[in-house]
């Protein structure tokens, strides 16, 4: 596993095959992959929402060549009769795009330069950052996918303070400037992905997945940075299966035994059922499980956690146990069409006795999300809205140690807020040709933990060294309220790689009886790429 840790050698790897595959191969391409972003995807919901269709919508990123999404991802990516061929390539077209009867390839260059100020704290923000992206196809069962882009950042101070915490820019890579007020970091992601026959895929990369309909997840979001994984998606009539086996980082957990990171697997198993064109239900699990046990037992692969035909763990509820399991729903109900109520629920270590006595205990450590959203509201084509509540009792998600918690590189795999908070966020969005604007709204309270306490708002730190075993309750510890809005206008130039002018303002006020951080800032640039990278925490 020290390659799949040294991931710029890994990317190196993986752009050398693909060019080699591409440039020898010869069969007919097909399938397209849409790297996850919300904001994007927001433009698939009248057709994801609709009482006539029953789509899988939870599991996410999607491949846009299911024949229901394809005519939706076609007209995004509008195309023109211009003959100019530099207006086409500039508006309409990849920069290098290969069409053959042996296989596809394209490429692009992804700019991505703002500049802003931060008005609450006199401070210019800036980001430059360049990247590339190449694609293609090599027969209708492969396809690859990958990017690499080299960044240099100022933030404004709630975004750095998280920085030199973790270590890591959230959502994509290492800090390589610890401390400083400019960042330098990367970001990388690639697919390998195979499907042998139709309903069944394999894919094998360094990214992410999100599980869900709602902007965020209790189960497995896309906030954290990218981790290598393989897996394997299934489809059978109304159900969709997913196994996922991945290498998580353990950057600040004590070191293993021979000096290297105490690193984990993630075995991930996610089962979502179409019961009706109206109804869907999933069933989610994943164990964590370190690497190296706190004694030194090196553990590896472990193969009996990696069965992909069943749910497999139903308990890992002793205190020391090295698997550590969380459990999950989700649902989705079409109220109307084009509207849906949808929710999930969290359960890590169920305790029975602990979590039907409403005792408080440190044991019960459970989460659950309720939103509805839609789209063309007030029958406003390109009109979509959201609305959700998220909610995580004190220790969710955190382990009896640092290395089984659930975590990526010192960041949840879930919500960004980590555990013991309460939220509520509205989310309204309207495109308009290549005109795009949205604006957002958050509210939430979380109890942050006082020195040398633990409150269970961190998840990282283990759930042994509780303040408290009993009498747990939401907001307790120092109790933090934090307000967040934002607003965004763009305009998309080439919607091939979502290459956009964009004007994003944000206001976020954080305060409670000890300290007080608000920003206020205002960000201009020339945008590219799907990246989903979250600033509302």
């Amino acid at each position: 596993m020290e390659i799949l840790t040294n991931q710029r050698w890994v990317t190196k790897l993986f752009f050398t095959a693909v060019l080699w595959f591409a440039m020898s191969s010869a069969l007919l391409a097909q399938s397209v992959y849409q790297p996850y972003s919300f904001q994007f995807y927001q433009k698939f919901s009248d057709d994801l929402y609709s009482t006539q269709t029953r789509i899988h919508s939870s599991l996410k990123p999607f491949f846009a060549d299911d024949s229901l999404l394809k005519h939706t991802y076609d007209s995004l990516l509008t195309r023109t009769n211009s003959k100019n061929p530099a207006y086409r390539k500039l508006f309409n077209e990849h920069l290098i795009d290969t069409k053959t009867s042996a296989y596809t390839f394209y490429a692009d260059i992804l700019p991505d330069f703002q500049i802003g100020r931060d008005f609450s704290n006199d401070k210019t923000l800036s980001l430059t950052s360049l990247g590339v992206q190449i694609g293609g196809t090599i027969s209708p069962k492969f396809f690859f996918y990958g990017s690499f882009y080299d960044n240099e950042a100022r933030f404004p101070g709630y975004f750095n303070t998280y920085i030199n915490q973790t270590g890591y820019v959230p959502g994509q890579e290492k800090d390589g400037n610890p401390g400083q007020s400019v960042k330098d970091y990367y970001y990388s992601s690639f697919l390998l992905s195979y499907t042998p026959i139709k309903f069944i895929n394999f894919t094998l990369g360094k990214d992410k997945t999100f599980i869900g309909d709602g902007y965020r997840s209790m189960l497995l979001s896309d906030f954290a940075s990218n981790y290598p994984f393989l897996k394997l998606t299934a489809t059978v009539g109304n159900v969709r299966y997913m196994a996922m086996y991945a290498y998580l980082n353990n950057p600040n957990a004590p070191l293993a035994t021979d000096g290297t990171h105490r690193n984990k697997w993630g075995y991930f198993q996610y089962l979502d059922w179409n019961v009706s064109n109206r109804v869907s239900l999933g069933f989610f699990q994943n164990v964590m499980e370190a690497d190296e046990g706190t004694t030194g037992q090196r553990r590896g692969f472990n193969v009996s956690l990696a069965s992909p035909f069943a749910f497999l763990v139903p308990e890992n509820n002793i205190d020391n146990d090295p698997g550590k399991n969380l459990l999950g729903f989700t649902g989705k109900y079409k109220v109307f069409d084009k509207t849906i109520i949808y929710g999930q629920f969290a359960l890590n270590e169920f305790h029975s006795k602990d979590f039907f006595a409403g005792n408080g205990s440190v044991t019960n450590k459970s989460g659950y999300q309720l939103g509805f959203r839609g789209a063309d509201l007030f029958q406003v084509k390109g009109l979509n809205y959201l609305a959700e509540f998220n909610t995580a009792r004190p220790f969710t998600y955190s382990s009896f140690d640092q290395t089984s918690n659930y975590s990526q590189a010192d960041q949840p795999l879930a919500h960004p807020f980590g555990a013991n908070f309460r939220e509520w966020l509205a989310i309204l969005n309207y495109s308009l040709g290549r005109l795009d604007l949205q604006g957002q709204v958050n509210y939430a309270y979380y109890g942050l933990d006082p020195n040398g306490l633990d409150y269970g708002q961190d998840i990282f730190e283990p759930y042994l060294n509780a303040a408290n075993q009993y009498g747990n309750y939401i907001g307790q510890g120092i109790r933090t309220d934090f307000y967040y809005a934002e607003g965004k206008i763009a305009y998309v130039i080439n919607p091939k790689y979502n290459l956009r002018i964009e004007l994003d303002g944000i206001f976020r006020d954080e305060k409670n009886s000890l300290s007080y951080n608000k920003t206020s800032m205002i960000t201009i640039g020339l945008k590219s790429s799907f990246r989903n990278i979250y600033t509302d925490f």
